[in-house]
């Protein structure tokens, strides 16, 4: 058995309809875990589990709908996940919201309290459901979706960024409480990724002309850039390190 070996292993995914959240839960499948993978919107889910399982060639996906600010939806979720697929090893929290575009000082509560909600909130109650499935293990992995935006300030996506440093924050805290039980909780990255959810800011000249200049690989993320480190962080491969946040965006953002 390899180091990245996922046989037997079960894995819930949020976001995972289409982008790096599909990019993730194929890469798992693909090392050999039965991933349940959850978004919105059921269609797509559906959709996305069977080129899921026409890729990896067997059936190994479990679509089940999911609205992450719903308390009651994740609980529901989680509860579906052991029903259907069994006690869960691995955790992707890979959903988020951007509802606002603007500066941090005028944004409006409502918009403030949703994307906390989304991207913070929701992953410790996903956090929180799915550990004691790990802790009766002595084993597990969770790994939740933040931002090299986490990493400086921005006059437009400022919250947005504030949200994806507070899960790092998060990340570390829950690493640290649930490591005496054999639990590792990380962090992951992502720089520009050439996803729907990050169009607005990838789809124009400037972009590509930042491509060609200024980001040491000379290219924008692809989705499935993603589902390496995704396969690395829920495998033995990764089995001493929780606590972390792993940048993945060709080389824009080092430690200096």
């Amino acid at each position: 058995m390899g180091m990245f070996d996922l046989s037997g292993r079960i894995a819930v995914l949020t976001g995972a309809s289409k982008g790096m959240g599909l990019e993730m839960a194929k890469g798992l499948a693909m090392q050999g875990a039965q991933v349940v993978i959850s978004a919105r919107k059921l269609a797509p889910l559906e959709q996305a589990a069977e080129q899921i399982n026409r890729e990896v060639g067997r059936d190994c996906a479990i679509p089940i709908a999911c609205n992450i600010g719903q308390k009651a939806q994740l609980q529901d979720l989680i509860e579906q996940t052991r029903t259907r697929a069994g006690p869960i090893d691995i955790v992707v929290g890979n959903a988020g919201v951007n509802p606002y575009y603007g500066p941090t000082s005028q944004i409006p509560d409502d918009a403030y309290e949703k994307t906390m909600t989304a991207n913070v909130q929701s992953n410790l109650w996903l956090a929180q459901m799915a550990v004691p499935d790990m802790i009766a293990k002595g084993a597990g992995s969770m790994m939740f979706t933040s931002s090299v935006g986490a990493f400086k300030p921005s006059a437009m996506l400022g919250t947005y960024g504030i949200s994806k440093l507070a899960l790092i924050a998060l990340v570390r805290n829950l690493a640290a409480e649930f490591g005496p039980s054999g639990v590792r909780v990380n962090a992951i990255c992502p720089g520009l990724i050439r996803t729907d959810f990050a169009r607005e800011l990838w789809n124009n000249p400037e972009a590509a002309e930042r491509a060609r200049n200024d980001i040491p690989l000379r290219r924008l993320g692809e989705a499935d850039d993603l589902a390496g480190v995704a396969v690395f962080l829920a495998s033995d491969a990764s089995r001493y390190m929780t606590g972390q946040a792993l940048t993945v965006c060709g080389g824009t953002n080092m430690w200096t």
